[in-house]
């Protein structure tokens, strides 16, 4: 079986001349169509905010547009929205790893669209009383799906369908459907429809009748708003000449009207910096990958590492970081990850001149334990910072040291203790946690260490730098200044907590960088008030802690196993339950809880960090799967299926609904009681919606979806990342024949290179090794790419298609 995965990540940098021209509190939105499901902190008094915020998530359905909304926060009103950014999908490739600046178009109730209907036309010939021959139009509007939320609720849509022309407008109008995204109308309206060339001797006198060339079928859907204005929800226009005699059907992608978001006022919004990369990958079954699988996967065997598969990737690609990712993830999957990290850091050693600016680059190496550090070490994370940072969240003492930024009444010695207080209470924590630090972190660091003390045998410290300038500059003053990026806190921190964190974050640099805190490194410090803070610091017992610490973690040594009787955290959040049938009013009854997913249970309590009102063992979990809209008619829904009554949930958009399906399909999937079968829809006024069975015993109708392939604790899907990457050897396919004739070149002249040339920007060690390898790999996505165009043939037979105006989604058989 074939699976389309769509991926979104970027940035969201700034926004700038934002109306109204007054200081303002900002956030920014990401919405699939019109369902938000990111958001930035909000950026308080200012004209243009800098966001800084990276995403990065997994799409689980079609959507037509990409959109970015500027919001001005407002704290008795509606938020306002400013403007947005939209993208159409087929449109997105055009932006992909290109940092843009955006001009924010108005927001106009006529453009914001989303969704699909299903119809199917037909022309029929009859003839009239007086014996002419006219042509009757059938249009069955069968159903819509996707439709949007309005004010968060589903929506109570209706269509009206019309026949419109030079010198008619015909319209019809279906019921209202309540409470769904997905309405089934299955109603039927016909037209009479009369040809210019067929009429009688009677009418050959009369105004010419009309052309059917000029007519076409309008369909308009909108949200019944009972006591206020109904609202457009969008639109399709088919022509009439393209039906002909045949009965046609198709799903059309509802469009915005004409007019629609169209303003002369659009340069006036302000505009938005953005860095956006949308993949989509076919993923083929397994066996197609074996050669490219293999051919990663002894990289770090290969002499010279520079002429390896996987290094061959990374020089390729414009953005390493596009490599890093899947290579990183499949590389970890197999167990692979330590040696090609070794050797490609050691071949960036090798151009590192001085042992102070040890892995301080963004090589590919740096990175590499960069994405190794934010896959294995969450948990790491989580049980050394996250009731540090808890406590300097929910109970924030003013820290404020500079004295620019001082308010009025603030006592800068105060500020200094209480910032004192939490950098010592973080610096320790961090360096009491070397116990829990996961092994191949360990393994790395292990490498890492002695790979710079073989390149400076003359430098004592340079073996602990270089470990420091990872675990502590690109591991734990990361995660403070960030901590909702790493899932230490469910929402952002406000301004003034940002502050203090960030201020933290630079004490915790500075006092894990070896041997900063002597007075010659203090001196060169740019920002005097930190140097005063600082010279409170003791030198030699900060540093005798930091070598202790990297010391451990950067030992071969088994450590007591951590995590035999600690469960491990994987997912935590705010979503929806429905009460579990204790009440009569049951189906109305959805409370807001917060729900904590470990490797040995699954919790929700009514607030954060407070008891569990309800605990699921993870070992009684028997299936994990959405559930049917129709249900409670309510979006993003799925189902916890254990011994007692479902637990039926509902997550805040269609991102999380999947994320939290995939983490507790990946934890469960060992059970052994697991069912085969489910029920997609809910038992309800005493039967199951789905096959209407009464008895609520009854086994499933449904087969339940497929095992989810992974590791519990580091969820990596192996054939998506591969996949991934014979991508990314695709879309870079010139640069590799670029490659194989640099390579050419230099086994034909050996003499020295004068001028730089196509390939001087290339690491070619060894040309012949390195020349091998591509031939290997423009082999593998030869045949590749023949079974992706056999698959793609196959999705576009089996796909019905509307108008070229009026695009559909094919469903593939």
């Amino acid at each position: 079986e074939v699976r389309v995965l769509q991926n979104l990540r970027g940035k969201i940098y700034d926004a700038k001349h934002l109306v109204p021209n007054k200081m303002r509190d900002f956030f920014c939105t990401i919405n699939l169509d019109q369902e938000e499901v990111f958001r930035t902190q909000v950026v308080e008094k200012s004209l243009s905010p800098y966001f800084g915020e990276e995403f990065y998530f997994e799409i689980p359905r079609t959507f037509q547009w990409l959109s970015f909304y500027i919001y001005d926060k407002s704290v008795l009103q509606k938020d306002l929205r400013i403007g947005k950014v939209s993208i159409k999908k087929e449109d997105l490739s055009n932006y992909t790893g290109k940092e843009n600046w955006f001009m924010l178009q108005p927001v106009d109730s006529n453009s914001e669209v989303q969704g699909k209907v299903h119809l199917e036309l037909k022309l029929n010939e009859l003839i009239t009383d007086n014996g002419s021959v006219c042509q009757q139009l059938v249009v069955h509007i069968k159903e819509c799906h996707g439709l949007p939320l309005i004010n968060g609720q589903n929506c109570d849509p209706y269509a009206t369908v019309s026949l419109v022309g030079p010198s008619r407008n015909d319209q019809k109008k279906t019921k209202v459907k309540k409470k769904t995204s997905n309405p089934q109308f299955n109603e039927t309206f016909y037209f009479e429809v009369t040809r210019s060339s067929s009429y009688t001797k009677k009418s050959q006198f009369q105004v010419e009748e009309e052309d059917i060339e000029k007519l076409e079928v309008r369909v308009d859907l909108w949200n019944n708003g009972n006591l206020v204005q109904d609202i457009f929800l969008g639109e399709i226009k088919v022509p009439v000449k393209v039906l002909r005699n045949d009965s046609f059907q198709a799903w059309y992608l509802l469009q915005p009207r004409e007019n629609g978001n169209k303003s002369s006022k659009t340069d006036d919004l302000g505009s938005l910096r953005l860095n956006i990369c949308y993949t989509e990958d076919c993923v083929l079954p397994s066996e197609y990958y074996t050669s490219l699988r293999n051919l990663l996967l002894k990289s770090s065997d290969v002499q010279p590492i520079s002429a390896s598969a996987a290094y061959i990737l990374s020089e390729v690609c414009r953005d390493k970081y596009d490599a890093v990712l899947p290579l990183v993830r499949l590389l970890l999957h197999h167990h692979k990850l330590v040696p090609f990290v070794a050797a490609v850091a050691e071949l960036d050693l090798k151009d590192t001149q001085e042992a102070n600016t040890i892995f301080r680059g963004n090589s590919l190496a740096t990175r590499c334990v960069d994405e190794m550090m934010k896959i294995v070490g969450k948990h790491y994370l989580k049980v050394t910072l996250k009731p540090v940072i808890d406590e300097i969240c929910e109970s924030p003492k003013p820290c404020e040291i500079d004295p620019i930024k001082l308010r009025e009444g603030d006592n800068v010695e105060i500020n200094m203790e209480n910032l004192r207080y939490y950098v010592d209470k973080v610096f320790r924590e961090i360096v009491r946690s070397s116990i829990s630090c996961p092994t191949l972190m360990c393994d790395v660091f292990y490498s890492l260490r002695h790979l710079a003390a073989k390149r400076f045998p003359n430098d004592p410290h340079v073996q602990y730098s270089a470990v420091s300038s990872f675990v502590f500059l690109r591991f734990f003053a990361v995660a403070v200044v960030s901590p909702h990026t790493f899932h230490l806190r469910p929402h952002h921190p406000d301004a003034q907590t940002s502050r203090t964190l960030t201020l933290i974050s630079k004490a915790i640099q500075t006092l894990g960088s070896w041997g900063s805190l002597t007075k010659s490194k203090l001196s060169s410090f740019k920002e005097t008030f930190m140097c005063e803070f600082f010279k409170t610091f003791q030198e030699e017992k900060f540093t005798e802690s930091v070598k202790k610490f990297l010391d451990d973690v950067s030992s071969t040594e088994s450590k007591e196993p951590s995590g035999v009787s600690e469960p491990v955290h994987l997912k935590e959040g705010e979503m929806y339950k429905r009460a579990q049938g204790r009440t009569r009013i049951g189906k109305k009854n959805f409370k807001k809880r917060w729900f904590c997913l470990t490797s040995r249970e699954f919790t929700y309590h009514k607030q954060q960090d407070k008891e569990p009102i309800f605990t699921i063992p993870i070992k009684n979990i028997l299936a994990v799967e959405k559930l049917d809209e129709s249900s409670f008619n309510k979006k993003n829904m799925f189902q916890v299926l254990h011994g007692e009554k479902p637990l039926y949930i509902q997550a805040n958009n269609c991102v999380e609904a999947s994320e939290w399906i995939e983490a507790l399909c990946r934890v469960t999937r060992c059970n052994q009681k697991r069912l085969s079968f489910y029920h997609p829809s809910a038992f309800l006024n005493g039967n199951w919606l789905c096959c209407k069975a009464t008895a609520e015993s009854t086994e499933g109708c449904a087969r339940c979806t497929a095992d989810v392939p992974a590791d519990t604790q580091i969820e990596i899907d192996g054939d998506r990342e591969t996949e991934r990457i014979y991508s990314l050897f695709t879309i870079n396919r010139s640069k590799l024949q670029k490659l194989e004739e640099a390579c050419g070149s230099i086994a034909v002249y050996q003499g020295p290179r004068k001028e730089p040339d196509d390939y001087s920007n290339f690491t070619i060690e060894d040309s012949v090794a390195t020349f091998h390898t591509l031939q290997q790999i423009i082999d593998i996505l030869e045949k590749l790419s023949e079974s992706h165009e056999k698959y793609q043939k196959k999705r576009s037979s089996s796909a019905k298609y509307g108008s070229e105006e009026n695009p559909i989604v094919g469903k593939v058989s």
